[in-house]
């Protein structure tokens, strides 16, 4: 395993990344391993395991194999919702939905050099975010199955990010080759997709056209 980063070099890291990848493990497909190899290579900077039924042990070898690839590759690596698991498999941080653990507590759990992000879903919860988290998502901008019974945001709440948040904020809700245009106009930077990559024929090269449609 490699030297873990501190909290200045994973922040600095984050505030570089534009592109992250949110995926399962990828236990029906059977090709974890080969699929972070193909889309951390073509350009991924983050890439996050939500697997949200799974047990503890299994998100353990899952987060070694994630912990790996993004490793070879200088990218970041997130678990969703399990602060534990993130901390005991050497993740670079952990991602928190409204109605997960605060932040704030989680803060406590995990210390000060692992790094927090944060789900908001209105302009309201983009306000309240707490400050301790390191990044926040904001949407979903389009329905998605991923978020099921979640309204759909639209662009409202990317023109209030880019208007009012200081720290690295990422879009997310249904962002693909073809919606992305429309979400850069409205100000995004940094994007947060699953389908457009997990569902692709092609995930490598979801990802370089995905990268080609963001700012530089």
């Amino acid at each position: 395993m490699a030297p873990p980063d501190d909290g200045t070099s994973r922040r600095a890291r984050l505030a570089r990344s534009q592109l992250y990848v949110v995926t399962g493990a990828r236990a029906a497909q059977g090709d974890l391993e080969e699929f972070l190899e193909a889309i951390l290579e073509a350009g991924i900077d983050i890439v996050q395991l939500r697997e949200k039924e799974a047990e503890g042990g299994d998100l353990l070898r899952w987060g070694e194999a994630f912990r790996r690839a993004a490793e070879r590759h200088r990218a970041l690596f997130f678990v969703n919702d399990r602060a534990d698991v993130a901390a005991a498999v050497g993740a670079d941080g952990v991602h928190m939905g409204q109605n997960d653990l605060p932040v704030e507590v989680t803060r406590r759990l995990v210390g000060r050099d692992m790094l927090i992000g944060l789900s908001t879903h209105d302009e309201a919860q983009l306000r309240a975010a707490s400050p301790q988290a390191d990044y926040v998502c904001v949407g979903p901008i389009h329905q998605t199955p991923t978020k099921p019974g979640r309204a759909a945001t639209g662009l409202r709440v990317v023109r209030a990010a880019a208007r009012d948040e200081r720290r690295p904020w990422f879009a997310i809700g249904g962002i693909d080759r073809a919606t992305l245009p429309a979400v850069v106009g409205a100000g995004a930077r940094r994007i947060v997709v699953v389908r457009a990559v997990t569902d692709a024929p092609d995930p490598a090269e979801a990802v370089r056209c995905l990268r080609e449609g963001l700012p530089a």
